[in-house]
């Protein structure tokens, strides 16, 4: 027989865990972001595909700052839901400024990319101006929320490049949310995100590059950027895309010849140079 006694306590006795989680970050070689700049998010996600990574576009958080691109490694921050015998930074101020999401920001280095894990949730409001205006000051370059912001207006001019699900007028701990760790794996619009993975963002949205595989990203994708130039240059005269995109068989015929040639011109012109 089930009782339907109530059952009160004066006080909750607060589960065993403390908080923020704190992870750990290492960030890949400047050279080797160097090297993606020119690597759209399109080709990243398509390159990663056909290695076999099927789940790296971040979706849902849509570009706000149209236009602007990032490149650059992510540090992590993760909000998890509320229950009411954790400790949720809820209160003062500066009861808060102990939880990840301040300390997150301590951690910024110039050319980071915060990414935000925050279930889609548009009561919760991740980030502000203020710690927008820390983040910027210490060379952040991007974010990446999968859930809102607030205080958009000032964000947008402070011109930090944002990707979001939407905005709220809420603040972090206002609805059913709370700060849980930071630089510790995160789950972003789907995509699993690992403190220093490789973030490129922008008009087609947010892709995540994991380190160990960014060089070779690096190789597919110039590969890729030399046919595409020739299959838009054929396009652009009239050429027929059972041809030129994809290349077929005699695409890639013609396509390695004007490569042949280019590459001879290229010699002509060093060798006139050096003369």
């Amino acid at each position: 027989m089930v009782s339907d006694e109530i059952v009160t306590v004066d006080r909750l006795p607060p589960a065993d865990i403390t908080l923020p989680i704190q992870g750990r970050i290492v960030r890949p070689e400047h050279a080797l972001i160097e090297q993606l700049r020119d690597v759209s998010s399109a080709t990243a996600s398509t390159t990663l595909y056909k290695m076999g990574v099927q789940r790296t576009f971040i979706r849902g958080p849509l570009p706000r700052t149209v236009g602007r691109r990032v490149v650059g490694p992510a540090v992590t921050l993760q909000f998890m839901p509320q229950r009411e015998d954790v400790p949720s930074g809820m209160g003062p101020e500066h009861a808060e400024k102990s939880s990840a999401l301040w300390m997150v920001f301590e951690t910024v280095e110039p050319g980071d990319v915060l990414v935000v894990q925050a279930f889609g949730d548009p009561y919760t409001g991740c980030v502000g101006e203020m710690l927008t205006t820390c983040f910027k000051g210490r060379g952040g370059i991007g974010m990446v929320v999968d859930g809102c912001v607030r205080d958009w207006a000032r964000i947008r001019e402070l011109d930090v490049p944002l990707w979001s699900v939407g905005f709220t007028p809420n603040y972090a701990t206002q609805a059913g949310l709370m700060p849980w760790g930071y630089n510790v794996p995160v789950a972003c619009g789907g995509v699993l995100v690992l403190p220093g993975d490789i973030v490129i963002a922008d008009d087609d949205g947010a892709v995540i590059v994991p380190q160990q595989l960014a060089s070779e990203v690096v190789r597919v994708a110039r590969r890729h950027a030399e046919w595409e130039e020739f299959s838009r240059m054929k396009l652009a005269q009239g050429g027929s895309p059972q041809v030129y995109y994809p290349l077929s068989a005699e695409g890639r015929h013609e396509y390695e010849e004007w490569r042949r040639q280019q590459g001879e011109g290229v010699k002509v012109e060093s060798s006139r140079r050096k003369g």
